[in-house]
């Protein structure tokens, strides 16, 4: 038989081991993996307009930001200078790659299925964590092309997210946001670096900081980036 000392002795065991459980949690192991991200959009200025302080943030976070721009933009601009813009404004954010193709501007939905297949091609190269592209809710008919074009060629990926241009419709709701408020002014010169645009409305740093200054207010922070989730999987290990 069990003797009084015995089974309080157990008791006791019992309960500190229940009030460990209680109050100690597993420790989260330190994410050192390298990220990577992959941005696909219509046009060479697309990317700094609507995610600048985003791809910043990420780089500065030591994550590897890969960007493919389907068009060189020729007809809104100069295609003998854009590709050369995009490049620079990627290596002042700190890209690790952009690629710039030349499929018809203002035509993109008539090569959907090359853009697909161009897309597929750098999800199997890049094997992002994360996708960010344009929104649905977009009347710019290349870039709801591109849109479509890569929720098909992610249909399997588990992160995807559309930023927001200036040609989104009211009907973008972001319920994702990424706080920028220290990236303003990068954003914004990396945005210049697209000069062969700079005359265009959406381009000057009055819209771009209203814009942030909004979804800021929105998400409780000074400045943000907002974002529309296709699907996103929490245990990220981009910490957003």
């Amino acid at each position: 038989m069990w003797d009084y000392a015995a089974i309080m002795a157990i008791l006791v065991c019992t309960f500190l081991f229940s009030g460990l459980l209680l109050t100690q949690r597993i420790k989260m192991q330190e994410q050192k993996r390298k990220a990577s991200v992959l941005i696909l959009a219509a046009h060479p200025d697309d990317l700094e307009i609507a995610c600048g302080g985003t791809i910043a943030t990420l780089i500065d976070r030591g994550h590897a930001v890969h960007a493919v721009i389907m068009s060189n933009g020729a007809k809104g601009g100069d295609a003998s200078v854009r590709p050369g813009e995009a490049k620079r404004a990627g290596r002042f954010l700190g890209m690790d790659s952009v690629d710039v193709n030349d499929f018809p501007d203002l035509n993109l939905a008539s090569v959907t299925n090359d853009m697909i297949g161009v897309i597929e091609r750098h999800i199997k190269q890049r094997d992002p964590d994360l996708i960010l592209t344009h929104s649905e809710h977009d009347i710019h008919q290349d870039h709801y092309a591109v849109h479509q074009a890569v929720l098909r060629a992610a249909r399997n990926h588990h992160s995807i997210l559309c930023f927001e241009s200036p040609s989104v419709t009211k009907d973008f709701t972001p319920s994702v946001f990424i706080d920028v408020s220290e990236y303003a002014d990068v954003k914004n010169t990396a945005v210049n670096a697209h000069a062969n645009q700079m005359s265009k409305p959406y381009m000057t740093r009055d819209i771009i900081d209203g814009i942030t200054s909004f979804r800021g207010r929105q998400a409780r922070i000074n400045r943000a980036e907002g974002f529309e989730p296709v699907r996103l999987r929490l245990d990220d290990p981009l910490n957003l």
